[in-house]
């Protein structure tokens, strides 16, 4: 059903091309009609100045030069058909290329009628009394986008955040988003968490994230970053909730991370990060966290159905995109033997809450506190109770840069050091379990980053692929994973990647 909307005032119409900004995506087009004056140019103004992140940016009209270009996060190009003669010019106008690459607003459509895509989002503004009404319908997907971001401004605006600047702050490879809100002089982060959408069902009766302890809304995240703040550790707090909808306005905790300027991982940094894990490891975690009154998240075991589907992600994903066909049904049975025997060898480890993705995108740096209070950390909803040593290895081996075998090594030896002044630590045991745990999360990696170009559509993960297989040599190192080293040299995936 499209939307109607009232816009009272040229305030309501900015705001309202700010929340389009955050609602659209690269190759939308958007058709603006209405009559002259109608808050089509006023729209389009301050959906680009959004996109810019720049309250000053020059958005001239596009009457005269009939489109206006603009190279930014997600590039717009702005036309005006107003004063074409022929819908075939908009081909001249570079309008296809300019929609594959960004985004297209297009004003007085209606002189493109035949030519402009038939599946793109119209707005239809009407002059309404000292405002104006504007019309939206779309596709069904544009249009959920859309009300999500209208959604996002209701919860502001309900939670007293009327004079909120929302801003795009980033997206990740799950279904989540993040905007900066500007409010009052004061800046807070705004997590868009909408809850999972069940997938195809696996094995009894469940689908992938069930299986693998994916957290399908926002109640872990509340409860294990609450529990962090208890243990000492600096999660960011909770200013605003709206659990049913996925929405939560958080702490900014900053913008500093563990990586220069060039992307490389500062020592310091890592060092300090794997303080906190020995800080947290070295205390008993806790399974059943308070989320709100009478809501308990009972935090679930990193167990051997949610080992196997990760790691199966290599049979399921890598393999058949590496070599052109499916694994055998042999090879399957064999790396499910030879992981089942990993897994059950895991059984005597050292067991805490792990946080799962603790690695450069989810540690912020904060320089003005002290100790591990500088590390603030900001991804841990799908945290399990599981081998210690998975943390450890997530942050050594870095999925998403490049951590010299020297600096890995110092940052190692400073946790196990940690670890040993807290007393009754077994550090070749832990070192035996890291390898373990280095290799099942590398092996999901390794399917992950082609399930994100193929089914996703995502993909930039693949230049992550090198560096997955040369941490997976370094894991498989280690004597008790022989077998799956051999089971990876038969299928031919070690020769070529390493």
């Amino acid at each position: 059903m499209a939307l109607d909307i009232f816009l009272a005032d040229e305030a309501a119409t900015i705001r309202f091309g700010e929340d389009m900004a955050l609602a659209l995506k690269r190759g939308d087009y958007v058709g603006l009609s209405g009559d002259l004056g109608a808050g089509k140019s006023t729209f389009a103004r301050a959906l680009i100045r959004a996109v810019a992140d720049d309250a000053l940016l020059d958005v001239p009209s596009p009457t005269f030069t009939l489109v206006q270009s603009y190279d930014l996060r997600l590039p717009v190009a702005h036309f005006d058909l107003y004063r074409i003669a022929d819908a075939a010019e908009i081909d001249e106008l570079g309008f296809d290329e300019a929609l594959s690459d960004g985004i297209c607003l297009v004003e007085w459509p209606e002189k493109g009628e035949g030519t402009l895509p038939a599946d793109g989002i119209t707005l239809r503004f009407t002059h309404e009394g000292d405002g104006r009404r504007v019309a939206v319908d779309a596709p069904a997907p544009a249009l959920a986008r859309i009300r999500r971001s209208l959604a996002i401004r209701a919860f502001l605006d309900e939670a007293g955040y009327q004079d909120a600047i929302r801003r795009h702050l980033t997206g990740d490879a799950s279904v989540r988003a993040y905007e900066h809100v500007r409010s009052g002089g004061a800046r807070y982060v705004l997590m868009d968490a909408p809850r999972h959408t069940p997938g195809p069902i696996l094995a009894d009766g469940k689908y992938y994230q069930q299986i693998a302890h994916i957290a399908e809304d926002v109640k872990p995240f509340i409860a294990v970053g609450r529990h962090l703040v208890s243990r000492g550790l600096r999660a960011p707090a909770i200013h605003e909730a709206d659990m049913e909808q996925g929405i939560l306005l958080i702490e900014d905790l900053g913008s500093d991370g563990v990586l220069d300027a060039n992307g490389a991982p500062i020592a310091e940094r890592y060092r300090e990060s794997a303080a906190c894990l020995a800080h947290m490891h070295g205390q008993a975690f806790e399974r059943d966290l308070p989320v709100a009154e009478g809501i308990i998240h009972h935090v679930p075991d990193f167990d051997r159905d949610a080992m196997q589907i990760e790691v199966s992600l290599l049979t399921d994903w890598y393999l058949p995109w590496k070599r052109g066909t499916p694994a055998s049904e042999e090879e399957r049975r064999a790396y499910i033997a030879i992981w089942d025997a990993l897994i059950e060898s895991l059984s005597g480890a050292e067991h805490n809450l792990l946080l799962r993705d603790f690695h450069s995108p989810n540690i912020i740096w904060r320089p003005r506190a002290a100790g591990i209070d500088r590390v603030g950390i900001i991804d841990f909803q799908d945290a399990m109770i599981g081998p210690s040593a998975y943390d450890v290895a997530s942050l050594v081996q870095d999925a998403r840069v490049d951590v010299p075998e020297d600096m890995a090594g110092d940052v190692l030896d400073h946790y196990l050091s940690l670890r040993e002044r807290q007393g009754g630590f077994d550090r070749d045991r832990f070192l035996r379990d890291w390898h373990v745990m280095a290799a099942q999360r590398n092996c999901k990696l390794a399917g992950i980053w082609v399930r994100l170009m193929q089914r996703d559509g995502k993909p930039a993960y693949m230049r992550h692929m090198p560096r997955t297989f040369r941490y997976l040599e370094r894991a498989l190192s280690h004597p008790d994973l022989a077998p799956l080293r051999a089971w990876c040299e038969k299928a031919g995936i070690l020769a070529t990647e390493s």
